[in-house]
């Protein structure tokens, strides 16, 4: 019997990794936040171990229960523009835990910057960047802004 190359990658998909999406390994350093009900019960840092469109693996430090949300805070390895430090900001539920290593299905992810230029000074946005609501009545922007989008 001829096998044709799909034949091939279907039975590799059966033995394999069945997950859809694919997993880029990468550490990056994180801050989470365990939140039950609107409350933020508790919150540690960790590093990530890999993350998909999907989902995220990573070592929050010690074990995480299952089935609570959580929010990660990534620090991303890339400025925006070449200064301003960015977060991938991923909501989602513990699915599996073990040792220490905690998998989240992805709900919600979004890009953020950090708000601090790269050598750790907070950035000041113009308020030309700022959308008009978040602008002065004088038209200067004399406040600092720990995070803005």
């Amino acid at each position: 019997m001829d096998w044709s190359e799909e034949d091939v990658e279907r039975i590799d998909r059966i033995r394999g990794d069945r997950r859809q999406d694919r997993r880029y390994r990468i550490n990056l350093d994180l801050r989470w936040k365990l939140i039950r009900r609107r409350r933020v019960l508790d919150t540690g840092v960790g590093r990530t171990v890999d993350l998909s469109s999907g989902g995220i693996l990573f070592d929050p430090g010690r074990p995480l229960p299952v089935g609570l949300n959580v929010e990660l805070a990534i620090s991303w390895p890339v400025l925006l523009r070449n200064e301003a430090p960015m977060q991938l900001i991923v909501s989602g539920r513990i699915v599996r835990a073990a040792q220490n290593r905690t998998a989240v299905a992805m709900n919600q992810h979004e890009f953020r910057t950090s708000g601090t230029l790269a050598d750790g000074r907070l950035k000041k946005p113009s308020s030309a960047a700022l959308p008009p609501s978040m602008q002065l009545a004088n038209g200067a922007a004399g406040a600092s802004f720990g995070k803005y989008r």
